[in-house]
């Protein structure tokens, strides 16, 4: 039998939404590990449903850059949104118990990305877009599950941080995109 500390048993528990395993991938400083390998499944998994669904249009080739471009943005856009909540959460929209470390957030947001991994049949015709959304809400909800734990903050409070934090962060990434078309287009 697995351990509960187990990744596969962490990654089904998270997205139990189990309020017990954010609070205790929060206190392991040794579930960060963990919490990429949680967030490296999912953009597999999410890069290789996509992938599946594209190979007729775009190849081989384009599969792989999928994977590798996917897996990069996944990953920068964990770090980037763990901190811009934990800047949100622990400054301007912080609780009066609000106690938190980066880790923190990084760990409970990380797992939070777990449902993710349904993302995989996305290249099904109509049911693998409905299950790709399906699994982008139950993320987010196991986002703000994880944001309340992390920051110790009630609902309501960890829904406003994740709404601000994904705005701020929805515009910085448009920013970004258009700087870097910008900067194709110069050579």
């Amino acid at each position: 039998m697995e351990s509960s500390s187990s990744l596969v048993t962490r990654m089904l528990r998270a997205s139990k939404l189990e309020v017990a395993l954010y609070e205790e991938v929060e206190a392991d400083t040794k579930a960060t590990s963990q919490a990429l390998i949680a967030v490296v499944i999912v953009s597999l998994a999410t890069a290789i449903g996509s992938g599946i669904g594209a190979l007729g249009a775009r190849g081989a080739l384009g599969f792989l850059w999928g994977l590798v471009g996917g897996l990069i943005a996944s990953l920068i856009g964990w770090l980037a949104w763990s901190y811009l909540t934990y800047i949100l959460g622990t400054t301007v929209l912080k609780g009066p118990n609000t106690s938190a470390r980066w880790g923190e957030l990084l760990r409970t947001i990380g797992f939070a990305h777990s449902p993710g991994v349904l993302r995989i049949f996305s290249f099904i015709p109509f049911i693998g877009g409905i299950i790709s959304f399906a699994a982008t809400i139950w993320f987010l909800v196991a986002g703000v599950v994880a944001v309340r734990q992390a920051l110790d903050v009630s609902t309501g409070r960890a829904l406003a941080v994740c709404i601000v934090g994904w705005l701020v962060y929805f515009i910085i990434m448009i920013l970004f995109s258009i700087l870097l078309l910008g900067a194709k287009g110069l050579f």
